[in-house]
């Protein structure tokens, strides 16, 4: 047995170095197991980096307050990029409580039987998680019976998911990312792929719900996620929002200005819902062949207090659609809703089946709307959504999006 002293800062490591144990150079620990990576969380320190060594590793993996600082982040990573360490099965492949100052990078996790990876504040119900990040991580084929999710956050704030991959979460229902009451987040550059669904199906391929508001959806993609690909808003339990809604001063609402910009979509019983909310943003996106609207406007949360879905914003979006798939003339307006407070301007819609049919049914009038002209998409069909030079479209959708 070999026992190094590692100084960080003004503490002393003691670092035993064996088969099975973690080893560590500095600021980094190297595990290459499920036991010393559990090891290696126990003990993590602010600006300690834990990278995986590649090779699988059994799920079901729990750290509680994992607490970096601002200019000194806990670091969980894959040591190869090329190849990936695996976290698979586990009820949860992994589940931070309560982090602070936290990224994890460069890894899988695949097979586990509720959530892929479950960020939460410990049922503190005040947003005590924050400044979190998930960059390149890949999450995959859970168990396909319930509601189950690729990445779960509750209570999460100041985060960013970042460049990764979700695939095949729960079939019946679950999200690809799932928020309850979140605040101020970034999803960025990611891609979302389930299957094909009914357009009443209750999975969805991002959720924001429970009081989550400021979030930007930015340049993602969609592919067949689910009954909603975005569900902006959702139908809480009323204990489960955060903040408490007993300590909300003002209207009450699911999701509140929440951003979704500069994405596209492929299939999907609808794109995007409007769920409960209170403003939200849907411009420059491109949309292609929902499979029966291209938007609904619902409200499932009827309690006291709660306003109805309300102040939304859909402008400057490509939306190409088949009017044998078309339902209710492209929008879906439920009981309760206060549609004649949202606004539509610039979209650009075509019906590829019959041009002539290609003017939507909103609930408002809309501003400066093109109907019916092709926006020639350079090989929609193979999932080129950028349109051809020369397009009509151009100034539309998600290639229009300036940064």
């Amino acid at each position: 047995m070999k026992r190094n002293h590692t100084w960080i800062g003004s503490t002393c490591l003691l670092i035993v170095s064996v088969a099975g144990i973690a080893t560590a150079t500095g600021q980094t620990v190297s595990v290459h197991d499920a036991k010393t990576f559990r090891d290696a969380l126990a003990r993590a320190r602010p600006g300690q980096r834990i990278e995986l060594a590649p090779g699988e590793y059994d799920g079901g993996i729990t750290a509680a307050n994992l607490h970096g600082v601002p200019d000194r982040p806990i670091v969980i990573t894959g040591s190869d990029p090329q190849r990936p360490p695996v976290i698979k099965g586990g009820n949860e492949g992994l589940h931070l409580v309560n982090p602070q100052h936290v990224e994890i990078r460069d890894i899988i996790v695949t097979g586990a039987r509720h959530n892929g990876i479950n960020i939460d504040d410990g049922g503190n119900m005040q947003v005590t998680a924050h400044h979190v990040t998930l960059r390149h991580i890949r999450v995959h084929d859970l168990d396909r019976n319930g509601n189950h999710d690729a990445v779960k956050l509750s209570g999460v704030r100041d985060f960013l998911v970042t460049g990764c991959v979700f695939e095949r979460w729960g079939a019946s229902s679950g999200s690809g990312v799932d928020m309850v009451g979140c605040r101020q987040g970034r999803i960025e550059q990611s891609v979302f792929r389930h299957q094909p669904a009914t357009a009443t199906a209750a999975n969805t391929g991002i959720q924001a719900k429970g009081g989550t508001r400021d979030i930007v959806i930015r340049r993602c993609r969609f592919e067949h996620a689910g009954g909603r690909s975005i569900n902006i808003g959702g139908s809480t339990g009323l204990p489960f929002f955060r903040p408490p809604l007993d300590t909300w001063d003002g209207p009450r609402w699911e999701a509140r200005a929440i951003t979704i910009e500069g994405n596209t979509f492929a299939g999907s019983g609808a794109p995007v819902a409007f769920v409960g909310v209170d403003g939200a943003v849907v411009r420059f996106n491109t949309i292609y062949r929902p499979g029966k609207w291209v938007l609904r406007i619902l409200q499932e949360t009827t309690a006291p207090g709660f306003v109805p879905s309300r102040a939304g914003v859909f402008t400057d979006n490509i939306v190409v659609f088949r009017s044998d798939q078309w339902g209710q003339g492209g929008c879906n307006i439920g009981a309760n809703t206060d549609p004649g407070t949202f606004q539509f301007a610039r979209n650009f819609w075509y019906c590829s089946s019959a041009p002539g049919k290609s003017q939507p049914r909103l609930p408002t009038d809309e501003t400066g709307g093109v109907y019916g002209l092709d926006p020639q998409l350079t090989a929609a069909g193979q999932g080129d959504f950028k349109p051809r030079p020369g397009s009509p479209a151009m100034k539309a959708g998600a290639f229009a999006l300036k940064d």
